[in-house]
């Protein structure tokens, strides 16, 4: 299913809104930067893709409110620990990837507009942008 603006970011605007009025602090990981460059830069995943170029100034942008989570190098135990108890295959290995950088970092509340992928995470608080 292609990734559309209206779907996609109309209800994300509000948390970063928030960030960039220092009100909130968002943070993301260099994964969920290099996904988002994945997409919009994707002819199947969006119907006018960015250039290279443009989705660069666009993560530049997002850059001045948001903040990139490090990955410690005890990520890789998380993860493996998370591997354990919900042994995933393919790409599903990726979200827990964001989990386990989120637990070293702890960071416990995640937006998504793919909740279910993170329900078997009690010790996440998962929101929806824009859900009630």
């Amino acid at each position: 299913m292609p990734w559309t603006r209206t779907i996609r970011t109309t209800p994300s605007r509000a948390p970063c809104y928030a960030a960039r009025n220092h009100s909130a602090i968002l943070y993301v990981t260099s994964q969920i930067l290099c996904e988002f460059y994945s997409i919009v830069t994707n002819p199947r995943r969006v119907p006018k893709p960015r250039s290279p170029a443009e989705a660069i100034t666009a993560i530049s942008g997002m850059l001045a409110f948001l903040r990139v989570l490090p990955i410690p190098a005890r990520s890789v135990t998380v993860l493996l620990e998370l591997l354990q108890r919900q042994p995933v295959t393919g790409g599903d290995v990726f979200d827990l990837q964001i989990v386990a950088s989120m637990r070293s970092n702890d960071v416990q509340r995640i937006y998504t507009f793919n909740a279910g992928d993170f329900k078997t995470f009690p010790e996440l608080t998962v929101v929806v942008p824009g859900a009630s």
